[in-house]
């Protein structure tokens, strides 16, 4: 008979946890490149998109440039020299390429300026609109989706998932323009639309005035969009109400407020974290319906002018720039996901 001496088991178990370390940091190696790469993949996707999609939209730019102007063949061929519209199309991609590698988005035709600028003179406004309007919808629909699934089946329950679908299947731009029906032309209670009352001066006065103009457009996009946390905080929290860990903490002596504050929210909460970093991803895209019903001077109102022109370098250059800070939000959401959840890293 035959058997390992005492030596050779002690170090068999002194190799054993750092195979084991060293099988975890490998695998989560293996789990970021694979995230990272995901996210290049769909980059290259969204740059390829951009380019050839925007291509087949209706309408010449040069026409639309010089709309209103007496112009003769040779100007118009000028322009579209001076513009590269002349160039094959491989040409132009190729050209598009080069320009994203050095963070170059063109330059628009209609406000003959850097792509790059305009967005980031329209980015502060829309962030502080879309924000606010994010933040108050993630709190209102996370505590009433809380609130729903411990009383499941009562009053409160059924009221605040009716209410939800239903202002959630409302139209945005629809809600938008009855409450400016309501509050703002009727009442006179609030601004039709913009961002500030011109002329208005003082840190304060300021402040006061774009708070003052907030509150419609933010109103709307709250109404619509705190469904989405409710719904899914009130899934998630049911399915953890059934889990033998709050038995434990009920047969503890745990009152019925502690098991829900300090066990099952925070076990509830993981499945909307990827909500959450999308929701921020889309952000800096504003809401384009919201921005152009009440003529807020955000990306989504520059965007729907840059359509209506159409405006190929702006264009493209906008729909990048949302579709990558969506990819950017959603890597860092699969990345801080497995440090909330020790799961995942299993």
């Amino acid at each position: 008979m035959t058997g390992s001496s005492p030596s050779t088991a002690t170090a068999t178990d002194r190799t054993a946890p750092g195979r084991s370390r060293g099988g975890r940091s490998a695998g989560t190696l293996r789990y970021v490149g694979g995230r990272v790469l995901g996210s290049l993949v769909s980059l290259l996707a969204v740059m390829l998109t951009g380019f050839f999609l925007f291509r087949i939209l209706p309408g010449d730019p040069v026409r639309a440039m010089t709309q209103g102007r007496a112009v003769s063949v040779e100007q118009m061929a000028e322009l579209r020299r001076q513009y590269g519209l002349d160039q094959p199309l491989l040409q132009q991609f190729a050209d598009y390429c080069w320009g994203l590698l050095r963070f170059d988005l063109g330059d628009s035709y209609r406000y003959r300026a850097p792509v790059t600028e305009l967005i980031a003179d329209r980015l502060w406004p829309t962030v502080l609109l879309v924000g606010t309007g994010t933040l108050i919808a993630a709190m209102l629909g996370l505590w009433l989706g809380t609130r729903a699934a411990w009383r499941r089946d009562s009053v409160t329950d059924r009221a605040n998932t009716g209410v939800a679908l239903t202002l959630w299947s409302v139209p945005t731009f629809w809600l938008g323009l009855i409450l400016i029906v309501l509050l703002a032309s009727g009442a006179g209670l609030f601004p039709t639309g913009g961002m500030m009352t011109p002329g208005t001066t003082g840190f304060a006065d300021v402040a006061v005035d774009v708070a003052h103009h907030m509150v419609l457009p933010v109103a709307t996009m709250v109404a619509v969009l705190y469904a989405q946390y409710l719904m899914i905080m009130r899934s998630s929290l049911l399915d953890e109400m059934g889990g033998d860990y709050l038995v434990t903490a009920r047969a503890k002596g745990l009152r019925d407020a502690l098991v829900l504050r300090r066990h099952a929210v925070p076990n509830a909460l993981l499945p909307t974290i990827t909500l959450i970093f999308l929701n921020i991803g889309q952000v800096v895209a504003g809401t384009i319906l919201v921005e152009t019903v009440f003529s807020w001077p955000g990306l989504g109102t520059l965007f729907y002018q840059a359509l209506s022109f159409p405006d190929l370098p702006l264009v493209q250059g906008m729909f990048i720039f949302f579709s990558a800070s969506v990819i950017l939000m959603n890597l860092l959401a699969d990345l801080v996901y497995p440090l909330m959840d020790p799961r995942v890293r299993t």
